[in-house]
Order: C-alpha cells, then structure tokens, then sequence
C-alpha cells in the first residue's frame, strides 16, 4: 500500500474511568470527551483513546512505546509530578539502558506499561 499515514491512536482500557481520566491529565495530555465512555488524550501530534472498558488480560498485556528525545529529563519530569503518591496503583520503574537506547516504564492507575524512550540513533 502506498499511501501516507496520518497517525495511530491506540484504544486502551481503564479499570477505573474517572480515575485514568485524571491519571492522563496529570501526564500532561489533553483530553476531548467523546462520549460517557470515550475520550481521546493528545499531546502535540499523538493521541490514544481511554474507553470506559475493562478485560483484565487485555489490560495486563497492554503496552505502549513513546519515544521521547531525552529520557533522562524525561525522568525527572515524571518523578516531579509524583503520580506514584496520588495514584496508588502507578509505579514508576528507573532508566534502563540497551544497545538501542534507553527507556524508563510508568505502570497507569489500571496496569498499562507505558515504555518512555530514546533511541541512540534515531
């Protein structure tokens, strides 16, 4: 196929709505509503969409790769917003580097993982 792709936005699940809603505006997207049980969080030129749906083994093996230009400020911005004290259900997981790069991982309210990271060359 040739044709230019535009975007992907993902459709991830949240074991509490309201409570990834929040999770997702202290990340630091924006969230337009959609309907009772849809919203879609962007920021810059990427976007996801939260449903108001739940399967645990569909949630548990949930993951998404955000590249990011520079990890380790990256990090520290995460670690200031300190999304571990008031969502107790998220965990921040240290930077890890590989012969590709380096990332560091956020476990979402629900148990999304999600991979922030930089390519060495990219």
């Amino acid at each position: 196929m040739k044709h230019k792709a535009i975007s992907i936005r993902p459709f991830i699940g949240a074991k509490d709505f309201e409570l990834s809603r929040s999770f997702y505006r202290d990340l630091g997207f924006d969230e337009t509503v959609l309907t009772p049980d849809m919203s879609v969080f962007k920021t810059e030129h990427i976007a996801f969409y939260l449903q108001n749906a739940y399967v645990k083994d569909w949630v548990d093996n949930t993951m998404i790769f955000l590249e990011v230009e520079d990890v380790d400020k990256y990090w520290q911005e995460l670690l200031a917003l300190d999304l571990t004290t008031k969502y107790k259900d998220a965990k921040l997981v240290p930077i890890r580097v590989d012969h590709w790069g380096k990332e560091c991982f956020l476990h979402d309210p629900s148990g999304i993982l999600w991979h922030f990271g930089e390519f060495f060359n990219s």
